[in-house]
């Protein structure tokens, strides 16, 4: 079995409050987006093996730590549960990693998916979802993978009516790794100015400029211009509304059409396409 995990973008992250667990309530809208992985999943009648190409993973769960890789971590959870023979997994890495578009996380969502297909184990999308969210906070937004509001840790979900089909989008990831936890230390916890929801549903796109706004910036921004710069560079570009995704450091921008022509350095990773 082949599938193609997906990346996703946060429109607006507002990091509402430090809680008691360590953890931070947030509020944000994840949209998936066309940037994906590529995952086989075979079965193998000797024991199960996992193989990563493409882009290196840093630190735990990277190439030669395969064992504390998420997609196995997932596995494993459903083989405890439900008895499973050793599968062989392919994963090959297109997203860019420390880059906020969580494509670690949708890589364990969608081997969850593939299991639950291949074996016929016929687990609901709540269960599936109640797995993920063992694994990270943002694994359960990609069992469904629509556009959603999250809450508190970011595994509690509001629907979201929210159509950007019409769109184009632009991601651009520099040379720069940023951790959770760096991009974590550096926050200021603070209630959001105005509603998520209501902004996302009732206002055009061209408005989210003054309405919409990334935590994370405001600590990342001075560490690492480039980040900033690239930002700017995309609404030079024509970008009715640019942000930097999750705890960075990716940075996109949402166009009326596609861009013909943005200039890069060698270092740089870039997507372009229709919004979904």
């Amino acid at each position: 079995m082949i599938l193609f995990p997906n990346a996703k973008i946060n429109l607006g992250l507002n990091i509402v409050a430090k809680r008691k667990d360590g953890y931070h309530d947030i509020v944000s809208c994840l949209y998936p987006i066309g940037w994906q992985d590529v995952l086989e999943v075979l079965e193998n009648k000797k024991k199960t093996e996992l193989k990563i190409t493409g882009l290196d993973i840093p630190g735990p769960g990277g190439a030669g730590k395969e064992k504390d890789n998420l997609v196995l971590r997932a596995y494993e959870l459903l083989r405890k549960d439900y008895n499973l023979p050793a599968v062989t997994v392919h994963l090959h890495k297109i997203i860019p990693t420390g880059a906020g578009l969580g494509g670690g996380s949708a890589d364990a969502a969608f081997m969850l998916r593939a299991v639950n297909e291949m074996y016929q184990l016929f687990l609901d999308d709540f269960i599936l979802e109640d797995y993920a969210s063992r694994l990270g906070s943002d694994c359960p937004f990609f069992i469904q993978n629509k556009p959603v509001i999250v809450r508190e840790r970011g595994d509690v979900f509001e629907d979201v009516q929210l159509d950007l089909k019409e769109y184009w989008l632009v991601v651009v990831k520099p040379p720069v790794h940023v951790s959770t936890a760096e991009a974590y230390a550096g926050v200021s916890p603070a209630s959001p100015e105005h509603n998520l929801k209501e902004i996302l549903e009732q206002k055009p796109v061209e408005e989210w400029k003054n309405l919409l706004h990334n935590s994370f910036e405001d600590s990342l921004f001075p560490r690492f211009p480039q980040i900033k710069e690239l930002k700017e560079r995309l609404y030079t570009a024509g970008a009715l509304y640019a942000s930097m995704s999750g705890s960075g450091s990716a940075v996109y921008g949402i166009f009326r059409q596609p861009v013909p022509a943005f200039s890069l350095e060698a270092d740089y990773q870039f997507w372009q396409g229709p919004m979904r």
